[in-house]
């Protein structure tokens, strides 16, 4: 992946709306040809400003957007071959689904045959072929998703920009949606840059990841790197369940270090962003990467069983620790010993999924 060509550079770009609050802040970000990539984090974290300077919407108060090496920060939006998916879809209400598929290819004034097969091409594209003399408000939530998708595809983009395009969706129907975008991101090869706070949906259907916090990228990856290395307590505690253990770091280890937790107990960990001696620090790990130990043993605490929740695919253990927030410990099912509510286990954390963060 990493030779395929760049499609878009953002360079020391930043905006401000009153002159004083940065909402983006020196944000460089290379997008790939064909790729897709989300843009994920909390509300007022810049991601969709961020895509709002790329669709022409916003303009940068600083820096340079460049796209296919042409500069377009003062492109306005129409002239930037874009296809736009929002989350309340934008359909026109008075016009039938084939209508409004057609909508950009009559503003290009394309002739009427020529719209008409790309108008049919990309009802089929969404599976949406029979239905195209149908109004929006005879269809479901995600059959109008579909149709918005359809329009912003119809005109053969070299972008297609979403906002959060499935949040009014229920969840089954999101989930669904999810599974049928990726696969027509696949078949189709467009770049796709998707906004969300929903980091499911971010690590379901992405190639690359890029998290957002206080106007600034924290952490740019393909999802199992994101998931399984995240560069700060902000991506470890974003992305992912994570159980977090308060602790102070007593010995470097290359890029190892020893932490002591407040019960006195020691643990070690991989050092990510070089804590130094005395400094206290979070030592984050995935839920699943815990396992129940027969007996004591090296970087293993103990703790008491507050409950055992069922998943459906998986139990939980709710673990309470002296001195800390309450830890997480996923569990397969079927697993041979179930530990009861009330009970002391040992829990074992393996060094190379215990990350200290500072």
């Amino acid at each position: 992946m990493t030779t395929t060509p760049i499609l878009v550079s953002f360079t020391g770009v930043q905006k401000t709306y009153d002159g004083i609050n940065l909402v983006v802040r020196d944000l460089n970000l290379d997008i790939r040809q064909g790729e897709f990539l989300s843009l994920l984090g909390p509300s007022g974290s810049g991601k969709t400003t961020t895509l709002m300077m790329l669709a022409g919407f916003e303009s940068p108060t600083a820096g340079d957007i460049m796209l296919d090496g042409r500069q377009i920060t003062n492109t306005p939006p129409h002239k930037r071959n874009f296809g736009m998916v929002f989350q309340n879809y934008a359909l026109f209400p008075h016009m039938t689904l084939a209508e409004n598929i057609a909508y950009p290819l009559t503003v290009r004034k394309l002739p009427k045959a020529e719209r008409e097969a790309k108008v049919l091409k990309a009802l089929d594209m969404v599976q949406l072929g029979r239905m195209g003399s149908r109004y929006p408000a005879q269809l479901s939530g995600g059959q109008q998703q579909r149709v918005a998708l359809a329009r912003a595809l119809v005109f053969d983009p070299q972008l297609v920009l979403m906002d959060e395009p499935l949040g009014a969706l229920d969840k089954q129907l999101r989930e669904h949606m999810q599974i049928e975008l990726k696969a027509l991101h696949r078949r189709l090869g467009v770049t796709f840059v998707y906004v969300t706070h929903d980091q499911t949906e971010a690590l379901t259907m992405s190639d690359r990841v890029a998290v957002f916090s206080d106007g600034a990228i924290q952490q740019i990856d393909v999802v199992d790197n994101l998931y399984e290395t995240p560069a700060n307590r902000f991506v470890a505690g974003f992305v992912g369940d994570s159980t977090v253990l308060q602790a102070e770091v007593t010995r470097l280890d290359g890029v190892h270090c020893d932490v002591r937790l407040p019960s006195g107990v020691q643990l070690r960990g991989f050092n990510v962003n070089a804590a130094a001696v005395g400094d206290k620090v979070q030592c984050g790990t995935r839920p699943e990467r815990l396992k129940i130990a027969e007996a004591p043993g090296a970087n293993t605490f103990q703790s008491k069983v507050l409950d055992v929740i069922y998943f459906g695919d998986h139990l939980r253990l709710r673990c309470e620790l002296p001195g800390q927030p309450d830890a997480t410990v996923k569990m397969p099912l079927g697993h041979h010993q179930l530990p009861e509510a009330g009970q002391m286990i040992h829990v074992h954390a393996p060094v190379e999924h215990l990350r200290v963060y500072r």
